[in-house]
């Protein structure tokens, strides 16, 4: 069952746009490994502006997540891609669709 959710607006440095995606990319592997990230969406925006969406059982998976390997690499590289800080929003999950 999907409970929370995380969505993470990124706004790309000018000529940074494709570290970025490749970011995004390797984000993927990292998430694999983490059980309660029950779905992860990298997504862009427009041609600098990207977007994670995640979704987690519950707030200890969500807060697992925030302190997980892509949180820390999202941190470690923020002022070498971005223009700003991630903009991280928290929310609530009312409905949702997941395969199986």
């Amino acid at each position: 069952m999907v409970k929370v959710a995380l969505l993470v607006r990124l706004e790309a440095k000018p000529s940074k746009e494709e570290a970025v995606e490749t970011f995004l990319h390797g984000g993927l592997h990292l998430v694999e490994e983490e059980p309660d990230t029950l779905c992860w969406f990298a997504i862009r925006l427009g041609p600098a502006t990207y977007a994670i969406f995640d979704a987690f059982p519950d707030e200890e998976g969500r807060r697992a997540h925030l302190a997980g390997k892509v949180a820390e690499a999202l941190k470690a590289r923020a002022e070498e891609l971005f223009v700003e800080p991630p903009v991280i929003e928290q929310a609530d999950v009312l409905a949702f669709k997941l395969p199986g």
